[in-house]
Formats: structure tokens, C-alpha cells, sequence
């Protein structure tokens, strides 16, 4: 009886044809097992299996090596075009992520942001100042009935408003040399007033500066200061004067108007003094409006 060998006794080549024939045994193994349990797999057929020579001169791992290289490039590509995909995503994100933040601190900014405040406008006057009753055996008495009836609780309630007490930037004086007017300025155009000299329209601006400065008096009460408004004619100055300064106006426009037209109070673009007072003499059913501009060199 041959004695069995041990792999001490085998050749080289005897152990390479053992090892060979190991793993067909152990692909046969796999395909029985995969047809066990239902797979279908495509297997190299036995013809394809390293002879001894290939074993001998390792051409089977290169072959299996270059089998395998598509396959590794494919992977390569794929990954790296994940890779990619990731950074413009991250780009992306990022992007958006400073879009987000700019739009954040522009809301923060409008939110920050003090509004600009427009001053509040004077209640228009309902008709313009100076108005009185005929002065009838010496008595007169502010004109209730020029003003609509719907409109006299305004009236009076803007007769009780205080009166600002005057800058130095605001007018004291006021001379017209061609009908002798020297008199003195107050501020406010109301029935008490006017009763102390020329009234400024509240609200009304400062001498030398650009606006309207809107001055009214009497004509036939209370020294009748302005009784002589009609005999102006253009080219005639206007002489204001502040606690400072002294402003000349030159007259270009005289006007009858009727009491409610208002709009000779409203603002001017340039420095333009506006002279109101009651006309005709002792009837003053409507108003004289004279108007003068600053003269050129100010003064």
C-alpha cells in the first residue's frame, strides 16, 4: 500500500494542480449554491480556468487585474464627479447664504432707518385776515359772515392758539414812504392783534428769507394804517425791519380779491412780502392785496 503524501512530499507543480483544482471545486460549490436559492450569475466556464503555466508565470492575476481596471475608472469617475456635484452645491449654498445676509441687513438698515419727517402744515385760514363790519358811528366787530357757518367753531378755535413769541430774525417794523406807513409788527393777524399794529400771519415767513411773508392791518379802525394801500404802485418800496437787519421790497402787484381767496397766503419760492387789508374804505366787503420782492442786494 502506497504510503499518502504529505504537501511536504508534493512538487511544485503537483501543488499548483491541487490549488487549481481547489478552487473549480469551490466555483462548482457557488454555482450549485446560487441555483439553490434562485440567483442567476454568469460564471467563466472551466475552459477559462488558469492552466499551470499561467499559474506559473502569474498571467492569471494581470489578466484579472486588467478585468477589473474599467470597472475601478468607472467607480474613479463616478466619485469624482460626486466630489464635484458636492463643491457647486457647497458654492451654491454659500452663494445663497450671502444673498440671504445682504438682504437681512438691508431690512435691518430700512428698519433703522428714521423716517423724514414733513412738518405738519397751519390749518388753512378760511378767509384771509383783516375783515371787520363797517365801522358804523365808530363800532365795528370782526366779519362773522364772511366765514361759512359750517366753518366759524374753526375760526374761533384757531383765535385761541398762542402766539410765538418773536426771534430776532422775525419782523418789528414796517415803513411804506410813499403813504407815510411807520408802524409796528406783531405776531399774530387776530381781531387783538390788530388792534396793536400790523399782524404777521402765523406761520408766515421771516424777513429776507425765501417765502411769503403775509402782513395785514386796518384800514378805516384801529389807525387805519393800511388805508392807503390803493395809492402803491409798482417800484414802490416795502421797508421791514428785524432786531438784525433791514429788507427792502419792491411792490409789482396790487389786487381786489374777495375774502376767502386764500390762496394769497399760501408760500412762495422766493422772498415776497404780501400786504392785506380791507377794502373799499368804511364798506370792506372785499380785501386789497399788495405784493412786493425782496430787492436784489437784500437790503
Amino acid at each position: 500500500m502506497a504510503r499518502k503524501k504529505t504537501p511536504k512530499d508534493l512538487s511544485v507543480e503537483e501543488l499548483r494542480r491541487l490549488l487549481v483544482e481547489k478552487q473549480r471545486t469551490a466555483r462548482q460549490e457557488r454555482l450549485e449554491r446560487f441555483r439553490k436559492t434562485g440567483r442567476v450569475v454568469t460564471l467563466a466556464s472551466d475552459l477559462d480556468a488558469p492552466s499551470l503555466d499561467n499559474l506559473r508565470t502569474g498571467s492569471v492575476s494581470d489578466s484579472d487585474e486588467d478585468a477589473h481596471q474599467p470597472r475601478r475608472r468607472v467607480l474613479d469617475y463616478f466619485l469624482l464627479s460626486i466630489e464635484i456635484l458636492a463643491v457647486l452645491g457647497l458654492v451654491f449654498v454659500l452663494f445663497n447664504g450671502l444673498e440671504v445676509i445682504q438682504e437681512l441687513n438691508q431690512e435691518v438698515a430700512r428698519a433703522l432707518e428714521q423716517p423724514t419727517l414733513t412738518p405738519t402744515p397751519l390749518i388753512r385760514a378760511v378767509v384771509l385776515p383783516s375783515g371787520h363790519t363797517p365801522p358804523i358811528e365808530g363800532l365795528a366787530q370782526p366779519n362773522e359772515s364772511e366765514i361759512p357757518e359750517h366753518l366759524r367753531p374753526l375760526v374761533q378755535s384757531l383765535a385761541n392758539l398762542p402766539i410765538p413769541t418773536p426771534g430776532p430774525e422775525q419782523a418789528r417794523r414796517i415803513q411804506i414812504p410813499a403813504i407815510g406807513v411807520d408802524a409796528s409788527i406783531v405776531q399774530g393777524d387776530g381781531w387783538e392783534q390788530l388792534k396793536k399794529g400790523v399782524g404777521q400771519y402765523i406761520g408766515s415767513s421771516d424777513p429776507g428769507a425765501n417765502g411769503n411773508l403775509v402782513l395785514s392791518a386796518h384800514n378805516d379802525i384801529f389807525g387805519e394804517i393800511f388805508r392807503h394801500l390803493d395809492q402803491l404802485k409798482p417800484g414802490d418800496e416795502i421797508v421791514i425791519h428785524t432786531q438784525q437787519r433791514v429788507y427792502t421790497y419792491v411792490i409789482y402787484n396790487t389786487d381786489i380779491v374777495e375774502p376767502t381767496q386764500v390762496e394769497f397766503l399760501d408760500a412762495t419760492p422766493k422772498p415776497v412780502v404780501t400786504l392785506i387789508s380791507c377794502f373799499p374804505y368804511l364798506v370792506d366787503d372785499q380785501r386789497i392785496v399788495v405784493q412786493a420782492q425782496l430787492r436784489s442786494d437784500g437790503g
